[in-house]
C-alpha cells in the first residue's frame, strides 16, 4: 500500500508548545515524509527538536509568522486553500490570549472545511494511531456551501445599488 503524504498544521500557546514537541518527538517516525506547515515559534522548536533526535533526516517544514503577528491568519489562510490535512492546535485554556479573536478564527475555519482538528495531546494521540490516519483512501467529506456563496444571486442588490447612485449623481 503506498502511504499517504498528510499537509499537517502544528500551533501551540507558549504554555503548550512543549507538549506539542514532546508529542512530535514521541511520534516522529509516524510522522516522518509528511508535511508540515507551523506557526513562528512553534514551528522553529519543533524543527531543532527533529533535527536533534533525527540529525539524518530532512524534514519538510514551513514556517509562518508568530500567530499573534499573522500566522493563525496565515494558517487560516492554508486550510481555506485546502493546503492542511490536520491542525494540531494545543490550545491553553487557562491564559488569556492577546490575538483570541484569531483563535477562534482558525478554529471556525477548521470547523468550516471539515479537517480533522485537535486542541489537546489526549486528542491528538488518538488521532495519531487511528488507522485512518495511515490510509491513503481516506478523503474527509467537504461540506457543499453553495447555497451559502449564491445567496445574493437571484437578488438585484447590484442594479438598485446602481440605480440609486446614479439618482444621487443626477439630482
Amino acid at each position: 500500500m503506498e502511504k499517504v503524504v498528510w499537509k499537517i498544521g502544528l500551533v501551540a500557546h507558549d504554555a503548550m508548545k512543549q507538549d506539542l514537541i514532546e508529542f512530535v518527538l514521541w511520534n516522529s517516525e509516524r510522522l516522518k515524509g509528511h508535511k508540515f506547515l507551523c506557526t513562528g515559534t512553534t514551528g522553529r522548536l519543533i524543527k531543532e527538536a527533529l533535527a536533534e533526535k533525527h540529525p539524518d533526516e530532512e524534514w519538510d517544514i514551513t514556517i509562518l509568522k508568530s500567530g499573534p503577528l499573522g500566522g493563525d491568519q496565515q494558517m487560516g489562510s492554508r486550510i481555506v486553500e485546502g493546503e492542511v490535512d490536520y491542525l494540531f492546535f494545543f490550545t491553553d485554556s487557562m491564559t488569556l490570549q492577546p490575538h483570541d479573536t484569531d483563535v477562534k478564527a482558525l478554529t471556525r475555519l477548521a470547523g468550516v472545511e471539515n479537517i480533522i482538528f485537535c486542541c489537546n495531546r489526549s486528542t491528538a494521540d488518538h488521532i495519531i494511531s487511528s488507522p485512518l490516519f495511515e490510509d491513503p483512501t481516506y478523503t474527509r467529506i467537504k461540506k457543499d456551501y453553495s447555497f451559502y456563496t449564491n445567496r445574493l444571486k437571484e437578488k438585484e442588490i447590484v442594479t438598485q445599488a446602481v440605480e440609486k447612485t446614479v439618482a444621487k449623481k443626477t439630482k
